[in-house]
């Protein structure tokens, strides 16, 4: 059974350990611990009898506009609903927060396409996105991923 918790600044080491081969490959982007700690309260774990099998972030770009950052689920762990069930979360915390849009920049479309995102034209990215994160990606300016986005119900008084 999955677990899904928040993280907390002992999980980092672990998170890094997860992460590393996505990250030599370009797949995501590399964090620095102190980077991880500064966001820490933006993670969602998810844990299978206490061992991380993956985790994910829901960043805030502006009152409007979140992006899910950093999905990564261990080898052992795909095809298990494990990465289904951490966006899933994240978008309930994005509706909780009153976000309109979340944003995912991904290598897996279909994967995103099935959870109700759709893909939108890479110019429709915020441009703090580009210059804070894409830039120091090891695959700028080249980029191969898409760009999804999910609108997210809102509460009939908003």
């Amino acid at each position: 059974m999955i677990e899904l918790t928040k993280a907390t600044l002992h999980d980092i080491p672990a998170m890094q350990k997860l992460v590393a081969d996505e990250v030599r490959t370009g797949v995501i982007l590399s964090r620095s611990d102190d980077e991880l700690a500064t966001n820490i309260r933006s993670y969602v774990l998810a844990k299978a009898e206490g061992y991380l099998v993956g985790y994910t972030a829901l960043h805030i770009h502006s009152p409007r506009l979140a992006e899910i950052r950093s999905l990564i689920v261990d080898p052992m762990f795909r095809g298990q609903s494990v990465g289904r069930q951490m966006v899933e979360y994240v978008l309930k915390e994005g509706h909780h927060l009153g976000v309109a849009e979340v944003l995912s920049l991904t290598y897996l479309p279909d994967f995103f396409q099935k959870l109700g995102f759709k893909e939108i034209a890479k110019e429709g990215i915020p441009d703090h996105k580009i210059w804070a994160d894409c830039i120091r990606c090891i695959h700028f300016p080249v980029c191969n991923e898409a760009a999804m986005i999910y609108t997210l119900p809102q509460d009939p008084e908003t």
